[in-house]
């Protein structure tokens, strides 16, 4: 790994123009991305939400990013300093499970564990959290750095396993903030 040197900090910076919000959401909804599923356990509850900001950050050690909503639950429980809360697991989503994508993108949803009733899945030896059956893998992480960006908190995590990786299929893909089929 190589050293790091920030630049110095200017002690004052013009004023940056933004963007209008809409206009940004609008033109980035053009960029497909894959779909995961963060899943956490907080020792009361299971937490689940759909994310589409995931990236894989190096392979040596071995780290992944998400972003979420700042202002979210899971956010709020992966920004605790302790154990399990720091802990949590990923799961990149096949085409054929867009509908549990949409189960957890929607507000106000009840526990992941009352959502995936009726989906198979285990919980991850690790982090605790719940994996389903289905997707095209599934990581457990810990988290490594929480950076607050925006409206989002960027959480960068060590992956401590891989839960399993599919042999075939097709992702998930969120492109104009709709899942389209594979084919079109």
């Amino acid at each position: 790994m190589t050293d790091f040197t920030p630049l110095p900090i200017p002690d004052s910076f013009p004023v940056p123009k933004y963007a209008a919000a809409g206009d940004l959401a609008a033109a980035l909804s053009g960029w497909a991305s894959g779909v995961t599923l963060v899943t956490i356990t907080d020792g009361r509850d299971d937490i689940g939400t759909t994310v589409s900001a995931f990236t894989p950050v190096s392979l040596d050690p071995p780290m992944v990013l998400v972003a979420l909503m700042a202002e979210s639950y899971p956010a709020e429980v992966l920004s605790r300093p302790s154990l399990p809360a720091a802990r949590f697991a990923i799961t990149v989503l096949s085409a054929g499970q867009r509908v549990l994508a949409g189960n957890f993108a929607t507000s106000g949803r009840p526990s992941a564990r009352l959502v995936l009733d009726d989906v198979e899945h285990t919980r991850g030896p690790d982090s605790g959290a719940l994996i389903p059956a289905g997707g095209l893998a599934a990581l457990e992480c810990s988290v490594a750095r929480r950076v607050p960006a925006g409206d989002h908190l960027l959480v960068i995590s060590t992956v401590t396993s891989v839960a399993y990786v599919a042999e075939s299929g097709d992702p998930l893909v969120r492109f104009r903030g709709r899942y389209p089929n594979p084919a079109s």
